[in-house]
């Protein structure tokens, strides 16, 4: 490629890069919204989580446009080629995780638009806040390619499924205990289940940023690898004269 092709390459990868920080940044603020809508029972709040969820699609759709002609017109080099696929492969869980918010914000509007509603006595906010600090975090670690920080989203799944398995219990046992929960009590679980997904898709964008700086596959290879991973190579660099 001629200097001045590779310089627009370099402006249209930063260009994509900067749009998914932009998707991630309106997906934390819908996760954020959908779950106000369950403490607070402000229904307005949805009407903003459905215009950022169309936003979010409409990004889905131009990043992907984009890394595509990038990838047809250019040939990038192996880490330009890994950042092009990583962005493609986090475009998709960060769109699902709009759409695990939304989900979230229509089964809290049920819950509050049923006066007879019983509700069991679940708190659900620590582990929000949980998904919320890993999606800030995975998006953090990939704008300033830090992989210890990625490993750390890692982890952070295992707490957000455990959090997952006790509030399931909990929910089961309130249902038992206490027939008139159920509906709610499903709605409930329901909710708890989207905040789970949003953990894992946080996750696998976390072992994306990985593959990105280091070259290195880590999904199904469990958090221990990839955090060993990440303190050898960071050692290494450390060393490095």
């Amino acid at each position: 490629m001629t200097e001045h092709t590779l310089k627009q390459f370099d402006v249209e990868i930063e260009r994509v890069r900067t749009m998914l920080l932009q998707m991630g940044g309106l997906v934390e603020s819908m996760v954020a919204d959908a779950i106000n809508v369950l403490s607070t029972g402000d229904l307005t709040i949805i009407d903003r989580i459905k215009a950022s969820e169309k936003e979010v699609n409409r990004l889905e759709i131009e990043i992907d446009e984009r890394v595509t002609g990038t990838m047809v017109r250019n040939q990038p080099t192996a880490s330009d080629l890994r950042m092009l696929l990583s962005i493609m492969k986090m475009l998709t869980d960060m769109e699902r995780s709009g759409d695990e918010a939304e989900k979230i914000a229509l089964a809290a509007k049920r819950i509050h638009e049923d006066t007879q509603a019983f509700l069991p006595a679940i708190e659900l906010l620590h582990m929000t806040n949980c998904v919320i600090a890993m999606l800030n975090q995975v998006m953090d670690a990939f704008a300033r390619h830090d992989a210890v920080l990625a490993a750390k989203v890692v982890r952070s799944d295992k707490e957000v499924d455990r959090e997952w398995k006790a509030t399931f219990r909990k929910l089961i046992d309130a249902m038992m205990a206490d027939p008139r929960t159920i509906t709610r009590a499903i709605d409930l679980m329901f909710i708890a289940r989207s905040i789970e997904r949003i953990g894992d898709h946080s996750k696998n964008m976390a072992e994306r940023v990985i593959y990105l700086i280091h070259g290195d596959d880590v999904r199904h290879q469990g958090v221990k690898y990839a955090e060993s991973l990440v303190a050898g190579k960071s050692d290494a660099s450390a060393t490095r004269p």
